[in-house]
């Protein structure tokens, strides 16, 4: 019988490691499942899921170059259903602050000295084309640039002549 990927098959657990555990298969084979592939839920330890000699149901995942049988517990059984989401509270209570019926969080926008762009007033005239936005974003880029390289002037004597 030819061990193909996707088939499911009957084996038993002959070896447990800390990575996953071992089973024998049909043909004088065995194969691996790893610790990841043992269970839908996270598996901190084999042992708590797997004994030796414990019959289980495996899917072929893989076979590698080497003839190495990857196998998969979980893929060869349905998953679990999903709790069902109950619409209100999440389970951590309650919200402790919070907001009357209309009121919004005013946005957080970056300050000065932060590292942070602080937009300009808007101009009171319809919107600004392309050009606009482009020379102003030029303008106070430069602007910047300039007050950077005079900081750097001021800072590079500092520490220099004395």
């Amino acid at each position: 019988m030819g061990i193909e990927v996707g088939s499911i098959l009957d084996g038993k657990v002959t070896g447990i490691t800390n990575f996953g555990a071992f089973v024998s298969l049909p043909g004088n084979r065995s194969g691996l499942v790893h610790i990841s592939e043992i269970a839908y839920s996270y598996v901190n330890d084999v042992h708590d899921h797997l004994a030796e000699g414990q019959e289980v149901k495996v899917k072929v995942i893989g076979v590698d170059a080497n003839n190495r049988i990857n196998l998969s517990i979980k893929q060869a059984a349905p998953p679990p259903p999903r709790p069902e989401r109950r619409p209100g509270p999440r389970p951590g209570g309650p919200n402790p602050h919070p907001r009357p019926e209309g009121e919004h969080r005013p946005a957080r926008r970056p300050g000065p000295g932060r590292g942070g762009f602080v937009p300009e007033p808007a101009q009171p005239r319809g919107p600004a084309s392309f050009e606009d936005q482009l020379k102003q974003f030029m303008a106070s880029s430069d602007s910047k640039l300039s007050e950077l390289h005079m900081n750097e002037k001021r800072g590079s004597r500092r520490g220099g002549r004395k």
